[in-house]
């Protein structure tokens, strides 16, 4: 199964705060781990919202809110798209990330083909390969 590991912001990562050496270095230890158990898809820090920007969609009207946005409990700071054999796997992997001071992160399955049963036809199903291989050719 495929999960995102999603990091939560915190104050020091919205003001742009950046990780020490030590904690990069430590972090770099991690997805080293994560690459050779061949776990790790992808991983990515993010910018501070307010570098940001949402669009808000009502029926055909689009609005744009620029950064930064105000709770920062509800904003991310960085994710992992993994590859695991279940929640537990990831679960055990996420417990030892070089994480501390109350950081908070949560973890949710990626959909997959199958979780969609009938109304995924087999007609959408070659139109998301298709997509996928082209994505896969630009790499």
């Amino acid at each position: 199964m495929r999960c995102i590991v999603i990091v939560k912001a915190t104050r020091e990562t919205e003001a742009g705060v950046m990780p020490s050496t030590e904690r990069l270095a430590a972090m770099g230890k991690f997805n080293e781990e994560l690459v050779k158990a061949g776990v790790m898809l992808a991983g990515e820090g993010l910018h501070p919202s307010s570098r940001g920007a949402r669009v808000r969609f009502e029926g055909t009207q689009r609005s744009v809110i620029d950064g930064p946005f105000a709770e920062t409990k509800e904003l991310i700071a960085g994710f992992w798209l993994w590859q695991v054999k279940s929640m537990a796997e990831a679960i055990e992997w996420l417990k030892r990330a070089p994480f501390d001071n109350g950081t908070e992160v949560e973890i949710r399955p990626v959909f997959e083909a199958e979780d969609f049963g009938d109304k995924f036809t087999d007609a959408l199903r070659a139109q998301e390969a298709s997509l996928r291989e082209q994505i896969g050719s630009r790499q």
